[in-house]
C-alpha cells in the first residue's frame, strides 16, 4: 500500500495540472514502515523527453541519483516515480511498463483539461510485462476517490 500525504498529494497536482498538456514526472520521497510506503515529499522532475511530451515522459538519470542522494540525506528513501497522463486515465501505459524499474511503485494521474481526475498505483512485475495495481491512499480532502487494487 502506498499512502501519500497531504504536502507531496498537493505538489504533484499543482505540477501535474501546471505541465498541461505535456505529461510531468517526478520522484517519490518517504519512508516504508511495516509494509507501507509513506510518501512525504513528491519531488518534480524535469521531463527530459526529446519527442512530443504529451504522449511521454523521461527522467534524466543524474537529476534522479541527485534526488536520491538528498532524499538518503534526510533519512528518506527514494520509493517511486509519479507521472501524468493528460487527457488520459490513469493507467500503467505499455510504454509505462517497458520503461520501468521494477524496485520502484509508479504513482499515475489522469488530467483532463488541466484538471487532476484520477490516480493509479502501480508495480511492475520483474520482468516488466505486467504490472500489479498497489492500493493507492490519498489525503482525505483530495478531489475524487480512488479505487483499491
Amino acid at each position: 500500500m502506498m499512502r501519500i500525504e497531504p504536502a507531496a498529494w498537493q505538489a504533484m497536482v499543482r505540477h501535474a495540472e501546471q505541465s498541461y498538456p505535456n505529461e510531468c514526472c517526478g520522484a517519490l520521497l518517504g519512508v516504508v514502515e511495516n509494509g507501507v510506503q509513506r510518501v512525504s515529499l513528491a519531488r518534480p522532475l524535469r521531463n527530459v523527453y526529446a519527442g512530443d511530451q504529451r504522449d511521454r515522459y523521461e527522467v534524466d538519470p543524474t537529476e534522479l541519483l541527485a534526488v536520491d542522494r538528498e532524499a538518503r540525506a534526510q533519512g528518506l528513501q527514494l520509493i517511486g516515480i509519479y507521472h501524468s497522463h493528460p487527457d488520459a486515465d490513469a493507467y500503467f501505459s505499455k510504454t509505462d511498463l517497458e520503461n520501468s524499474c521494477p524496485w520502484f511503485s509508479f504513482v499515475v494521474l489522469a488530467v483532463k483539461k488541466g484538471r487532476v481526475e484520477a490516480a493509479g498505483c502501480f508495480v511492475p512485475e520483474a520482468d516488466q510485462r505486467s504490472a500489479i495495481r498497489q492500493e493507492l491512499v490519498l489525503p482525505e480532502d483530495s478531489r475524487f476517490c480512488t479505487s483499491k487494487p
